[in-house]
């Protein structure tokens, strides 16, 4: 008898052991695995490549701890679960959490106005309480610190797709990784890389591009470069926007851009085909568009595009003012030439993004090439589009018409932004004169006829990287907000992930095509079976646990008891 209980002992020691083994090697390492459907706690392959060649410590101090409702709650806990995967693959992966809530009156000014001069801003979080709704001040980011550098990441994407306070939520926690890795990557690439805007042409100008090149800024050295003033385009220039020019590009221009996309630069083309502007309609009542005289057109058409000298009209539109008495009372008309357009293609370039704001845009045709050049629609509007030739007259007799117009707009899926990427073929193949062989000899530059693989973007639009101006003060407004609408469209997001696609050459802008699906609690089906669910989880256990106890006893008695 005593040989048996010490064997059951010997037993419980050896499992109590283990166990014990077991919990102090799972504070070492850390390891899961991942059965969920949509892979929510797989990285992607690039965020696994950047995190495994890392060779000194990355330190992520993380703005939010504290207590929050449930949905900061969700947030907080999936930043701890990313960062626990990218210690996973990185043992130089180090992260706290503060608070800049707390300390006295004067600690916690001092910290938001250090916390200011990176940009960082509270939001401000109302919390329902027994006494009513209080409010308190917030800071969703995070300060990533590698090699003595910087990087803030901002975790909720305010601007999400979606109305759901939930669904906005979601998508910042499916942009996790993206912007964690994202981050780490321009950290490890030491400098700001450059992107560039064209001058020279009637190019919007630095009041017009103003919030747009601010928030590049936050990653980019940005700056302008005068085609001109140069023999090439330097290679330190990741990207170059060439972002609704007026006048016309000489064929030295072209060969200058030509030979900058060959050697692997890439460009986002934002194109305004036709001169037209709701001012001089409104100036004139009548309006003929005519074409600019770009110089543009071939050259497009040989790299795989070609932006249509038309007009795009959609019944999904922002609306305008307009006059409807004499006492000159105003109402808001839909303006069919101002299209919304929501992206509705996977790409990780245009996903989770609301609306787009276009205003007069081009229809873009995709055109075969030479070398292998993949085509992917970003952007197309609904199907209830229309194709308005650039011969026609433009008035606000369209607006008479109502809902007897709709008929007309028979055409689906316009494409109006376009992603081209591969090998492209230089437009100056067998016509290189000698004067561009001597500005290549200037730079000590050899003509290349194929370019290396690099992308570009084309938009037949050059008004969506333009912010209006606030009549009162003069100061840029945000880029996409229309203030008629008093709506910000997506008109920046979709510029800065294009760019980020452009000059992106690690895979790492994959991660931002990661979705994760939202199950939200159907509320009328749990209170209609409230009551059920409420028995189950009380009865449940208690009924599992007399079973449990009822077959072991019967088994026990069946298996010890002593014959008679």
């Amino acid at each position: 008898m005593n040989k048996k209980r010490n064997q059951s002992l010997i037993q419980l020691g050896l499992i109590i052991g283990i166990a014990l083994f077991a919990n102090v090697l799972g504070n070492f390492f850390f390891t899961h695995f991942d059965l969920t459907e949509d892979k929510r706690f797989t990285l992607s392959e690039p965020s696994r490549k950047l995190l495994s060649n890392l060779n000194a410590e990355v330190y992520v101090n993380v703005l939010l701890a504290g207590e929050f409702n449930a949905g900061f709650k969700r947030l907080q806990r999936s930043v701890t679960e990313m960062l626990d995967d990218f210690k996973s693959q990185s043992g130089f992966i180090t992260y706290t959490y503060s608070n800049p809530g707390d300390g006295s009156v004067d600690e916690i000014n001092a910290k938001r106005a250090e916390l200011a001069k990176d940009g960082i801003v509270p939001t401000n979080l109302r919390i329902k309480t027994t006494e009513g709704t209080e409010e308190k001040f917030i800071y969703p980011y995070a300060k990533i610190s590698y090699k003595g550098r910087t990087e803030v990441v901002d975790l909720l994407d305010e601007e999400a797709v979606g109305a759901n306070p939930d669904e906005k939520l979601n998508t910042s926690i499916s942009q996790l990784e993206y912007k964690f890795a994202n981050a780490i990557h321009k950290l490890e690439s030491g400098a700001k890389e450059i992107v560039a805007f064209t001058v020279g042409h009637g190019e919007l100008n630095e009041r017009e591009r103003a919030d747009l090149v601010r928030s590049l800024r936050a990653y980019y050295e940005v700056g302008t470069f005068n085609l001109d003033s140069a023999y090439a385009i330097p290679q330190d220039v990741k990207t170059l926007i060439v972002a609704k020019p007026k006048a016309q590009f000489s064929d030295r221009d072209l060969f200058i851009i030509d030979q900058y996309l060959m050697n692997g630069g890439s460009i986002l083309w934002m194109i305004d085909p036709l001169n037209v502007e709701l001012d001089s309609l409104r100036s004139k009542n009548s309006y003929v568009a005519r074409d600019y005289p770009l110089n543009l057109n071939d050259i497009l058409f040989k790299y795989g595009a070609r932006v249509n000298p038309d007009l795009v009209l959609d019944l999904q539109c922002s609306k305008i003012p307009m006059v409807i008495d004499q006492k000159g009372t105003m109402d808001l008309f839909p303006w069919y030439y101002f299209p919304v357009v929501i992206p509705n293609s996977s790409h990780p370039l245009v996903r989770n993004l609301d609306g787009v704001n276009l205003y007069f845009p081009s229809s873009i045709d995709t055109i075969k090439t030479k070398t292998p050049v993949k085509k992917t629609i970003l952007l197309a509007t609904s199907d209830n589009s229309k194709i308005q030739p650039n011969i026609t007259r433009l008035n606000f007799e369209i607006l008479r018409y109502g809902d007897e117009i709709a008929k007309t707009f028979d055409k689906k899926q316009v494409p109006v932004a376009v992603l081209l990427e591969g090998v492209f073929p230089s437009f100056f193949e067998n016509r290189v004169t000698d004067e561009m062989k001597a500005g290549l000899q200037q730079i000590k530059q050899e003509y290349r006829s194929e370019s290396k693989p690099t992308r570009m973007v084309v938009v037949g639009d050059g008004d969506i990287a333009r912010n209006f101006i606030n009549p009162k003060t003069g100061a840029p407004l945000t880029l996409g907000h229309n203030p008629i609408d008093r709506f910000t469209y997506s008109n920046k997001d979709f510029l800065i992930n294009a760019i980020e696609y452009l000059r992106d050459d690690s895979g790492l802008i994959a991660a931002r095509g990661r979705e994760v699906k939202l199950r939200l609690l159907d509320t009328t089906k749990a209170k209609a079976e409230e009551t059920f669910w409420t028995v189950l989880n009380l009865v449940g256990p208690v009924v599992l646990l007399l079973g449990f106890g009822f077959v072991y006893n019967w088994l026990r008695k069946r298996r010890f008891a002593i014959p008679t």
